[in-house]
């Protein structure tokens, strides 16, 4: 059994700047990838970050500039950076990770911590 637990999510200002964590527990042999998704009211989930093992990152274009995604791979845990947050920044942002026990290779999901940009 993997787990993804995220926190860090809350009200903030336009502007403003928040840091989310999500750390991975269980059986855990080793991590492939861990990443952060968001699904705003009413839309589809997307992508936000991803970052491998190696610490190699990913971003699509519309994320590029204010988030920045980190981990401590000693904790099993990934960080998401978000600065200058806009009101469509608001969404549940939700943890992912690509985990490899010792018998299978999982993709997992937190249950997500949200966001609110407000003034």
């Amino acid at each position: 059994q993997v787990q993804l637990v995220e926190s860090g999510g809350g009200l903030v200002q336009p502007g403003g700047s928040l840091r989310l964590s999500c750390a991975a527990s269980g059986t855990i042999f080793s991590i492939h990838s861990m990443g952060w998704y968001r699904q705003a009211p009413g839309k589809q989930r997307e992508l936000v970050a991803t970052i491998t093992s190696g610490g190699s990152t990913n971003y699509p274009d519309s994320m590029k500039g204010r988030f920045t995604i980190s981990k401590d791979n000693a904790q099993n845990t990934v960080y998401l950076q978000m600065n200058i947050l806009k009101f469509e920044d608001t969404a549940v942002y939700y943890c992912n990770a690509v985990v490899v026990t010792q018998t299978n290779i999982l993709e997992v999901w937190g249950q997500g911590t949200l966001v609110t940009v407000s003034s």
